[in-house]
């Protein structure tokens, strides 16, 4: 084969990826673009130009979709905080654990915590809510059965807040463990033994070996750790709708109900493009941290 048909077989290879990123990125990109600067409603299309008014009126948080952005992105903003630790640390101290297990074990645990990941989300938030349901969920069937009082688990903070962050864990954890457990793979056990022989206890190794050779594992979960948080719907739709009281309404809920339940195309696209924005810069601000700030150090 020479150099030209090598040439056209690549094209070839990869011409259907690009036909498909043109189709369902590209193109909704600039329609997103242009039906934020216009008044667009979804049934009865281009009602006129407003320029950036709707960009500006959410920044500015005025008017009822301005209130109810800064809303939504509050509680998005917890829930990352609520999140991250958990879906970060607790994934890598079981990796650390799965990863001290040897031959078909390891295997067998492995795939035990990653199972919960191919769940649907609406399989998912179905469990949760028959497990914390205020009347007649098993955690409250546990709690009467030890004469314990019940909770109204969905219905009052921070509970609702807490039983959405235990299904995240739930469902997601494996995912990051596995990625913490191929990077602990290729960490060279002769640094381990080096360090024991030196008196090096197990945190010493973990704190000055581990975490500086998985580095750069950690900072990829790190980051789509956040972008996922930042898109929360299902759990928070499907398990308390929103509540109680509109404090569980994800950004990408009210972008959701901004488009179909307002009609309102042009103020969700520009709600939208803003969470992109913000998560743009967050991620960048990462991983400047993640990099930049580790070689200055």
């Amino acid at each position: 084969m020479n150099k030209n048909q090598s040439k056209i077989s690549a094209v070839l290879f990869f011409l259907p990826f690009l036909v498909l990123f043109i189709l369902f990125w590209v193109v909704p990109f600039i329609f997103g673009i242009y039906t934020s600067m216009h008044n667009y409603n979804i049934f009865s299309g281009n009602n006129g130009f407003v320029g950036f008014k709707n960009f500006a009126n959410l920044i500015a948080g005025t008017g009822v979709f301005g209130g109810r952005f800064y809303k939504g992105m509050a509680n998005t903003l917890r829930f990352v905080v609520y999140s991250f630790l958990p879906l970060v640390v607790i994934s890598l101290m079981l990796a650390v654990i799965v990863n001290q297990l040897h031959g078909w074990v390891k295997i067998l645990f492995r795939t035990i915590f990653f199972i919960s990941y191919g769940v649907s989300v609406t399989a998912v938030s179905a469990i949760f809510k028959w497990l914390f349901n205020g009347n007649g969920g098993y955690i409250n069937n546990l709690l009467s059965s030890v004469n314990l009082p019940v909770v109204q688990w969905l219905n009052t903070q921070p509970f609702a807040w807490a039983v959405i962050v235990v299904t995240t864990v739930w469902w997601t954890i494996g995912y990051n463990m596995v990625l913490f457990i191929n990077a602990l793979d290729e960490v060279d056990p002769a640094m381990y033994e080096a360090a024991g022989l030196d008196g090096a206890n197990a945190l010493q190794r973990f704190w000055f070996i581990t975490l500086p050779s998985i580095k750069s594992v950690l900072s990829f979960v790190t980051m789509t750790t956040i972008i996922a948080s930042f898109n929360l719907y299902g759990q928070s739709l499907l398990i308390t709708n929103g509540g109680p009281a509109q404090s569980t309404n994800s950004i990408i809920m009210i972008i959701q109900q901004t488009i179909f339940g307002q009609k309102n195309l042009g103020m969700g696209s520009a709600m939208a493009l803003l969470l992109g924005i913000v998560m743009a810069i967050i991620s960048g601000i990462q991983y400047w941290i993640s990099y930049h700030g580790g070689e200055r150090a």
